[in-house]
């Protein structure tokens, strides 16, 4: 009764304050800089996530508007005996900085030494090390890293970017929390809000978007991810219990693969996160 009382309070306390900062991936916002900008501004978007490669002029336009840059998005292997950063590392860290956005890293695949074959957990003894110099050079730049789950990579798992980065242990790196993934490689049976609620000193970011419900590790895509305000998947419930359970971090759109024009994408989805937030 006590729990209920208190999750009841926070969702009223929740209902009276500010939503909160609600921003597009660039696999929906689709438009040029100086173009995304004006659409994110006019349809009442907080920014943009998108790429370290664009990421000056992306955060250079959205500036002009009052809207923030929020991340870049880059996929790297993490090859095991590796002693230097490769450069497309430093790369895209040098192209986040000044932009105030977080590089939004998601790890494909891991070699192991001399090709073992071994538990997945084994793999954080060639990820965690090269995660440290990478955090230490990003400081430098004034950048911070967050891990990205993403179904079919070594770090798929929600549960696996949480463990790398508490063993890699800075406050530079966090981890970011993909309902879409999450729906492909969990499942919509298991609940992710304990996840959610264990991950709140390091969850940078959390991205939604319509979705279906139901053996959603077999759907495909298009029902994984479609405009947020369609699919069965109840996820102005979801956003209502990460929110109670403490989450204060803003929320981003992924639109991959949606086949619509951008901005009757955009402008369907900002309606649908109004009636999510209201």
């Amino acid at each position: 009764m006590r729990s209920l009382l208190a999750y009841l309070c926070a969702c009223v306390a929740l209902t009276a304050a500010e939503p909160p900062a609600f921003f597009a991936m660039d696999t929906a916002a689709r438009l040029e800089p100086k173009e995304c900008a004006q659409v994110l501004a006019e349809l009442g978007y907080a920014g943009l996530g998108g790429r370290p490669a664009t990421a000056k002029a992306h955060a250079e336009a959205l500036k002009a508007k009052g809207l923030a840059f929020f991340n870049g998005y880059h996929v790297a292997d993490f090859p095991s005996g590796q002693n230097q950063l490769p450069a497309e590392l430093t790369q895209a860290v040098d192209g986040l900085a000044g932009t105030g956005g977080t590089l939004w890293l998601g790890i494909n695949k891991v070699t192991l030494p001399l090709g073992l074959s071994m538990g997945p957990e084994y793999g954080d003894t060639v990820v965690v090390p090269q995660l440290r110099q990478l955090v230490a050079y990003a400081r430098t730049k004034g950048v911070k890293i967050s891990l990205y789950p993403h179904a079919g990579f070594w770090a798929a798992r929600f549960e696996t970017c949480m463990r790398v980065a508490s063993k890699v242990d800075d406050p530079n790196l966090g981890v970011t929390f993909n309902l879409c993934h999450w729906l492909k490689v969990e499942g919509s049976e298991r609940d992710p809000l304990p996840l959610i609620k264990e991950a709140l000193p390091r969850l940078n970011f959390i991205t939604i978007n319509g979705a279906d419900t139901g053996d959603t590790q077999n759907l495909g895509w298009d029902k994984l991810i479609q405009p947020l305000g369609r699919g069965t998947y109840d996820v102005a419930s979801f956003v209502a219990k990460a929110r109670a359970a403490g989450y204060r971090g803003p929320f981003g759109f992924q639109g991959y693969g949606i086949k619509m024009e951008p901005k009757e994408l955009l402008k369907e989805t900002m309606e649908g996160w109004k009636r999510v937030v209201k």
